[in-house]
């Protein structure tokens, strides 16, 4: 099931235009960490969208609330469940894969990012940069949007515009969210979003690159049993 003949999760016409996206994005984050390393302070863009969006009332406070859980462990746990169960029933095994590696991966490299980072919001306990709330719900979109893409058979542009839609939109409702309940910064939240964008098609192609190479040893095996 995860031969060549087995679609790409990375169709090979979007690598160089999300590899240089991802590329950049891994700039952005690394840029803004620098800039906001053990601090403990909305920078003055952060002030501006925090005034405009922070401590909004019911029935948008439930919202954002709801939201927030998906980014929880109870609920980014049914969305990769649910996500994955949907990959196997299409048979697309290495969109499975995916789903697990590259939401791992990218919730892994917030973590670790965090801690390297050490901003902190409302106290030096909670730590904010970047925002894994909004990585998490950008990589899982990103997923989404590359599965749809080789089922629909999207030309470079097409795909291009619905993998980056998909990853704003997601990005921006979990982003909101988070500003809103005063979770984090908005400087986090682009922080978070650029972390998914970087390791995603990073994490893809190296799904496609295993999966192809176990096949090819496979396929080798086989011949060398054939009498």
């Amino acid at each position: 099931m995860t031969g060549r003949s087995a679609p790409a999760v990375l169709p090979p016409s979007l690598r160089v235009w999300l590899g240089s996206i991802a590329a950049l994005a891994a700039l952005v984050v690394v840029v803004l960490g620098v800039l906001y390393a053990d601090d403990g302070e909305p920078g003055r863009v952060d002030a501006r969208i925090a005034v405009a969006v922070y401590g909004v009332g019911p029935p948008w406070r439930h919202v954002a609330l709801a939201t927030d859980f998906l980014g929880e462990p109870g609920g980014a746990a049914t969305l990769v469940v649910a996500t994955v169960t949907g990959c196997l029933l299409l048979r697309r095994p290495r969109a499975a894969v995916l789903v697990v590696a590259g939401c791992g991966m990218t919730v892994g490299t917030a973590t670790l990012l965090k801690h390297l980072v050490g901003r902190t919001i409302h106290g030096d306990g909670n730590l904010s940069y970047p925002s894994g709330h909004t990585a998490f719900a950008t990589a899982l979109a990103l997923v989404v949007a590359l599965l749809a893409t080789g089922r629909l058979g999207l030309g470079r542009t097409a795909a291009t515009s619905l993998v980056l839609a998909a990853a704003l939109v997601a990005g921006a409702a979990m982003g909101w969210a988070q500003v809103a309940l005063g979770a984090h910064y908005p400087t986090d939240v682009l922080g978070g979003w650029c972390t998914a964008l970087a390791v995603i098609p990073a994490t893809a192609w190296l799904v496609d690159r295993m999966a192809d190479r176990l096949v090819d040893r496979m396929a080798d095996a086989g011949r060398r049993e054939r009498p």
